[in-house]
């Protein structure tokens, strides 16, 4: 991959094996790497003491998953392990193969190693390949038929079967920080002949655009030099326009979602009103629903907030109505002015703590009855029953409290809500310790 290549070859020449400036194949196959010592970006894998080098040093290599976001070099890296330990490399894309297909890799692979050669099968989208599928794989890799090495850009531990995963090992890849991608851009101008035609805040924003991706740092540079005439050099505002802005890597259904939902949360719960907005708007900036948000604001204010202020479930219920009621831009505003009541709030999750004790007790303890003394009695027979007899009527007793037990008489009093002394929670706290005393004082 070109997002791999290590420090660049002087100015006035191109490496060995790379066609001159101007040639037709893209940048991100002409710069890619010819050995993991050459590999950017990943140096906790392809160092001098990552995880493959080692494993390389004792030339044998076990199945592995790799897992990463595009243009991070799980592609190439797989070539090179395979040229590197001599074995057939064979590579397949679960988005256009099926059984057939494999049963076919796997006779092939089978020959070769008849005749003492190994094969290294690199599956591309494996996470695409359904639970059956998944399951074809084990044979071969337990007779070592096949090293497989699968690459997928969503997390293992949902998309994988366990059976596979067990025999895998899982290798990240990271994405690309701004040193790297800069360096890459720096080994594009060296193979070209020429620089980028790029003010500095333009060469910034360019390396914010490809948002961790080598290959598109890559291709977005392609770009700029078709776009640009002798001597032109563009701004950011010009990039912006030629470019058309790569959109963030964001999947609004897998771990991008989850990642930037938990950040939000977390953020707000941690009340810090910046983070909680720069992770609204990264949500809202990649296309998120509006909507969504703001029914995980409304679960933030009962779950984080609760009775501290429990005003902020009704801001976040009526920030959820208001951009529903005005839309896309306007309605964006009332989520973020809901984010910043939430994250300056005073925090309790008291609330969410009593629910969860008082649900668990419920499942815990059956059909327990009610005490007779607070069930109505519409009929004789219930009266006769004993339904309603001894209630006391609590706007007829001293500060309109009677103080009776209403728990059911096998489970007894409960305390499942215990108010922090945050906020309007400190008011709460205060009413709960008087009727405790009250109940003490008259002997229920």
């Amino acid at each position: 991959m070109a997002d791999l290549f290590g420090e660049p070859p002087p100015r006035d020449k191109a490496p060995a094996g790379i066609p001159a400036p101007g040639s037709a194949r893209p940048l991100a196959d002409r710069l890619r790497p010819q050995s993991l010592g050459d590999v950017v970006g990943q140096d906790h894998l392809t160092g001098p003491e990552g995880v493959l080098t080692r494993m390389l040093g004792t030339r044998s290599l076990g199945s592995m998953i790799f897992w990463g976001p595009p243009g991070t070099g799980k592609t190439t890296v797989a070539r090179l392990l395979a040229s590197q330990v001599d074995f057939a490399f064979e590579q397949i894309s679960a988005i256009f193969s099926g059984v057939a297909d494999l049963k076919k890799v796997f006779e092939a692979a089978r020959l070769r190693r008849q005749n003492g050669r190994q094969t290294l099968l690199f599956v591309d989208e494996i996470h695409r390949f359904n639970r059956a599928q998944q399951d074809s794989f084990l044979p071969v890799m337990e007779d070592g038929t096949v090293v497989l090495v699968g690459a997928t850009t969503e997390n293992p531990s949902f998309e994988l079967n366990a059976a596979l995963l067990s025999r895998a090992r899982v290798l990240t890849f990271h994405p690309h920080d701004a040193a790297s991608l800069a360096r890459l851009v720096e080994r594009a101008e060296a193979v070209e002949g020429r620089t980028l035609p790029l003010d500095e805040e333009a060469r910034a924003m360019l390396v914010r655009m490809a948002d961790g991706d080598g290959r598109a740092i890559l291709t977005l540079s392609e770009e700029v030099w078709r776009a640009a005439k002798p001597g032109e050099v563009f701004d950011a505002a010009t990039l912006q326009r030629i470019v058309q802005r790569r959109a963030p890597v964001y999947d609004k259904s897998q771990d991008g979602h989850y990642n930037l939902i938990s950040a939000l949360h977390k953020s707000v719960r941690g009340s810090d009103p910046d983070a909680a907005l720069y992770y609204l708007c990264r949500m809202l900036d990649a296309g998120e629903d509006p909507l969504y948000l703001g029914r995980r604001l409304v679960r933030m204010a009962s779950e984080d907030i609760g009775l501290a202020d429990p005003q902020a479930l009704v801001i976040a219920s009526a920030a959820k109505d208001a951009y529903d009621y005005l839309g896309s831009p306007e309605g964006e505003l009332a989520l973020a002015q809901a984010t910043v009541y939430l994250a300056t709030a005073p925090k309790s999750n008291a609330l969410y703590t009593a629910y969860k004790a008082a649900m668990r007790a419920a499942k815990e303890n059956g059909s327990l009855l009610p005490p007779k003394h607070i069930l109505n009695a519409p009929t004789k027979l219930m009266k006769g029953e004993g339904y309603g007899s001894g209630y006391r009527y609590d706007h007829d007793e001293p500060d309109a409290f009677s103080g009776q037990d209403y728990f059911p008489s096998e489970l007894g009093r409960q305390q499942f809500y215990d108010p922090t002394p945050r906020g309007f929670e400190a008011t709460l706290a205060k009413r709960l310790d008087h009727w405790a005393r009250l109940r003490r004082e008259r002997g229920e």
